[in-house]
């Protein structure tokens, strides 16, 4: 995630800190210290470090419960609506999806129910007693942790009660038709975040946004994939390309890309792939070094590749997640062709309108 730093590593897992994220700590010292002085500022800074502490090990709760299932994650990220973890691939199962998804909630659960009978419930007021400024420190972070679990256990994708109403729905419906039926019942509720927001809390509308777009960005991942379901990277793959050696110049991939349409170029080797020269690598070293630099010192190093008889989702889940913007598709070591975000499109684009031709025939053959 972009404008983000590591500052740290538990369990395997790189934990990064948003820019946004330390924008808003520097926001709250501020008004803490106009409103209390220095006190009141470090105090507010402590409970919001302790909360995204708390929010650290809700992702972590649901790194580990994926990890049980062969499933790793990427790195978590601390947001100033909280955290993400990316994980490598989404649960294939409905029952490990559910898992997974109450694994989060489980810890902040565990964590309350810890406080409360460590302080024998004395310690933790009322909720709207404790942040009315007679809280304890104690009772703010027990209230934390149950307003997580409820918070997060809303059925609105992309929180985590999303992912547990469309697993429970997937348990006994179609994967594709249950998330439809979760990302519309999530979707209806940004609309009342974004209503109860205009009328009491601003910060809502915020929220409203970020569940609008995570709702829909999901229902168009799974028809993506289930769109993608079946077709090999054999059927999808561009086959008539241009190839480049690490001793070509940069004023040939030029060459190339003024003729015709590729825009990211393979680089092989002794008829072997050894990178990858994107357009962005090309615009970096004819400013750097001007046309007669050499690829092989700009190109991408280690790109990941794709065979022709992988599934095409697969190959499309790991294109995404790489900075080459292209895959070589090797077979036996020997290049067969390149899979890109572009190819891809034009599959999905062909499948739909074979479906929708499927449709119509179908309605025909019924009137008729």
């Amino acid at each position: 995630m972009g404008w983000s730093w590591r500052i740290g590593r538990i369990a395997g897992i790189d934990v990064h800190v948003h820019l946004t994220f330390l924008l808003l700590l520097a926001w709250l010292g501020f008004a803490n210290y106009l409103a209390g002085g220095a006190a009141a500022a470090i105090r507010g800074l402590g409970l919001i470090l302790t909360l995204f502490g708390i929010v650290v090990l809700h992702e972590l709760g649901h790194s580990l419960a994926a990890r049980r299932f062969g499933i790793e994650t990427r790195d978590i990220t601390l947001l100033p609506i909280g955290g993400v973890a990316r994980l490598e691939r989404m649960p294939e199962e409905p029952a490990q999806e559910l898992v997974v998804a109450l694994a989060g909630p489980a810890v902040n659960v565990v964590l309350a129910a810890g406080i409360y009978v460590a302080s024998f419930g004395r310690g933790v007021l009322p909720v709207f007693e404790t942040f009315s400024g007679l809280g304890s420190f104690i009772s703010q972070i027990f209230w934390v942790n149950v307003g997580l679990a409820v918070f997060n256990l809303l059925p609105a994708f992309p929180m985590d009660g999303g992912r547990v109403l469309r697993a429970l729905l997937a348990m006994r419906m179609d994967y594709l038709r249950a998330t439809q039926i979760a990302a519309g019942i999530g979707q209806g509720m940004a609309w009342l975040f974004g209503l109860l927001g205009l009328l009491f809390n601003p910060f809502l509308v915020f929220i409203a946004l970020f569940v609008w777009i995570g709702a829909a960005q999901e229902a168009s991942m799974v028809q993506m994939r289930s769109a993608l379901d079946g077709i090999p990277v054999r059927n999808a793959m561009i086959t008539e390309f241009h190839v480049l050696e690490p001793n070509d110049t940069l004023a040939r991939a030029v060459e190339h890309i003024l003729a015709g349409f590729q825009q990211d170029f393979p680089v092989v080797e002794d008829g072997r792939p050894v990178g990858v020269l994107t357009r962005n690598d090309l615009a970096a070293g004819l400013a750097q070094r001007g046309p007669e630099a050499l690829v092989g010192e700009f190109m991408h190093r280690g790109c990941a590749t794709t065979d022709p008889r992988e599934m095409l989702q697969v190959a499309f889940a790991r294109l995404q997640d790489h900075d080459c913007h292209v895959l070589p598709v090797v077979q036996d070591g020997q290049l067969l062709g390149l899979l890109t975000g572009d190819n891809v499109a034009e599959v999905l684009m062909i499948q739909q309108a074979l479906r929708e031709a499927r449709r119509a025939s179908q309605q025909a053959s019924r009137t008729g």
